[in-house]
């Protein structure tokens, strides 16, 4: 009983000088949104550059990918759903030759596959951002010629 006392009498004078002020806190927010200003933009701009690094290495893939197919069927597929799905006209099939995933571009949308090609004998291609041919920065497409 006599340590609680002790305990309840010291209690008071140590919570005076505990905690931190209303300007303290204050500034630390002040702090913590300019940080938050100049990192955000920032990361956010970086997203689409990703996403256009990530449609060329899957480009990149899906051409490796289209290889092996026709290293073993003897011709390249019709579609590149071929390359995840055995197609009925494919007898020396050995797939799957690429993961569901990687026939849809970072924004969400089925790589456009030619074959017969125009720039090669096969032309992979994804629009980017705006889904729409041509455009500068995200909205640049990305194709397996360049």
């Amino acid at each position: 009983m006599k340590m609680t006392q002790q305990y309840l009498a010291l209690r008071p004078r140590q919570l005076g000088g505990a905690g931190f002020s209303l300007i303290e806190l204050l500034v630390v927010l002040v702090i913590l949104g300019l940080i938050a200003g100049l990192v955000v933009p920032n990361i956010i701009g970086r997203t689409e550059v990703a996403k256009a690094k990530a449609a060329k290495a899957a480009v990149v893939s899906l051409s490796g990918a289209i290889d092996g197919y026709y290293l073993d069927v003897g011709q390249p597929p019709d579609d590149l759903q071929d390359l995840v799905n055995e197609p009925n006209n494919a007898p020396n099939w050995r797939g799957p030759y690429a993961k569901k995933s990687l026939i849809t571009d970072p924004w969400g949308n089925e790589y456009e596959y030619r074959y017969p090609g125009e720039h090669g004998e096969y032309d992979i291609i994804s629009y980017g951002a705006d889904r729409s041919p041509g455009g500068d920065g995200k909205n640049a497409d990305i194709n397996s010629w360049d």
